[in-house]
């Protein structure tokens, strides 16, 4: 019934104590992977989405490399960490979307960061799923509600775990329905390094310890059926794993 910190090593979890942004302490105990049920590894205030960041996608749509990191807001009460469901909204039965991507996992407050000190904001990387009720998109031929479709309770699931050493350059993101491979793309095609999105997107809103930027998706984007479930992995973070349940 406890909830803790730790460091993953091998098949066990070292717990640590105090604030997981400032440096905390080990408490000396350690616990098999199995007997513990994983949280989501921070708790974001919001979590930032970007949109048309990946070159492949981007030349599918027809669109233009933006100038700027395009984006919008998830809020905290969207999260889902590993092995939660995501949970159809009451009042909506059309298409729900996956959307494997790559989280940025934000170690300090940052404003106006500079490119050249972005790096040292960055606390480590997780697996995102950015769930999205499609069909609300669009609703509204007046006004394309980002925020509505993808804001759902359950929509932003993060995990399994933060990853302080990564080599993303060289990693894929491979998202699977039910096992099937529906995703597998490269990091390196992204548009904007993940410390390009760091310091442009401190000049437009402040980022807060454990805030999380998903890093934009890839071809392969389709929809979740009822009681399937959805496998985002990144070799050196892991994999994160949420089923669709009916509301």
């Amino acid at each position: 019934g406890d909830t803790s910190i730790g460091i993953l090593d091998q098949e066990e979890i070292l717990e640590y104590t105090g604030d997981l942004w400032s440096s905390p302490s080990p408490t000396g105990s350690r616990f098999p992977v199995d007997d513990v049920s994983l949280l989501s590894p921070c708790s974001p205030s919001k979590v930032v989405a970007l949109w048309n960041n990946f070159g492949e996608l981007s030349a599918k749509l027809g669109k233009a490399a933006p100038a700027h990191p395009l984006f919008l807001i998830k809020p905290s009460t969207a999260l889902a960490g590993p092995g939660d469901p995501i949970v159809r909204p009451y009042s909506y039965s059309g298409k729900i979307a996956y959307e494997g991507e790559l989280g940025i996992v934000i170690g300090k407050t940052c404003r106006n960061v500079p490119l050249s000190e972005a790096a040292q904001h960055i606390f480590g990387f997780t697996c995102v799923n950015d769930v999205t009720a499609a069909e609300l998109l669009n609703e509204d031929i007046n006004f394309p509600q980002w925020c509505r479709s993808k804001g759902f309770d359950s929509f932003a699931c993060i995990g399994p775990v933060i990853a302080t050493d990564l080599d993303w350059k060289s990693a894929h993101v491979v998202t699977k329905m039910d096992g099937t491979e529906r995703q597998n793309y490269p990091l390196s095609d992204m548009i904007f390094s993940p410390e390009q999105q760091v310091s442009l997107i401190s000049q437009d809103i402040t980022l807060l310890p454990g805030d999380v930027i998903a890093c934009g998706t890839s071809v392969g984007v389709g929809s979740i059926k009822d009681g399937a479930t959805v496998e985002v992995s990144i070799d050196g973070i892991g994999v994160l794993a949420n089923t669709l349940r009916g509301s």
